[in-house]
C-alpha cells in the first residue's frame, strides 16, 4: 500500500511539473505600440490560453487573431483589420522575453516594428 501511495505521489508531481513546463509565455494582455508608416499606434493585444486572441486599436477596432503559434519564446499570428474601409492582413512574427514583446507586422505596405509589455 505504501508503494502504491508513493507511486501515485510521484506520478502526481510529475504531472504538475509537466503542466507547468508547458506554460505559454504569450498568454495575457499586452500593451503594444506599432510603428506604422503613419506614425506610432498603440493597441492592446490579448492572447488566451485556449489559443484564441484579439487586437484592439483606435481607428482599427477589434480584430480576432488567427493561427496563433508559440514555439519557445517565438510567437506568430495573423490579424485581419479594417483600416478605414480597407481590409489589411497583418502577419506578426515576434519574440517574448519575460514581460516584453518585440517583433514586426508584415503587410502589403511593408513591415513595421512592434514593441510591447504585458499588462
Amino acid at each position: 500500500m505504501k508503494k502504491l501511495l508513493s507511486g501515485l505521489m510521484v506520478l502526481s508531481l510529475a504531472t504538475l511539473v509537466g503542466c507547468a513546463a508547458g506554460t505559454n509565455p504569450a498568454v495575457g494582455a499586452w500593451n503594444i505600440e506599432m510603428n506604422t508608416p503613419l506614425g506610432a499606434m498603440p493597441a492592446v493585444l490579448t492572447i488566451n490560453a485556449d489559443g484564441t486572441g484579439s487586437m484592439a486599436a483606435d481607428g482599427l477596432g477589434e480584430a480576432p487573431l488567427a493561427g496563433i503559434m508559440v514555439e519557445g519564446n517565438a510567437v506568430n499570428f495573423d490579424a485581419e483589420v479594417d483600416a478605414q474601409g480597407q481590409t489589411l492582413v497583418l502577419e506578426f512574427k515576434g519574440t517574448i522575453e519575460g514581460d516584453s514583446l518585440t517583433g514586426e507586422f508584415g503587410s502589403d505596405f511593408g513591415a513595421f516594428g512592434v514593441t510591447g509589455t504585458r499588462q
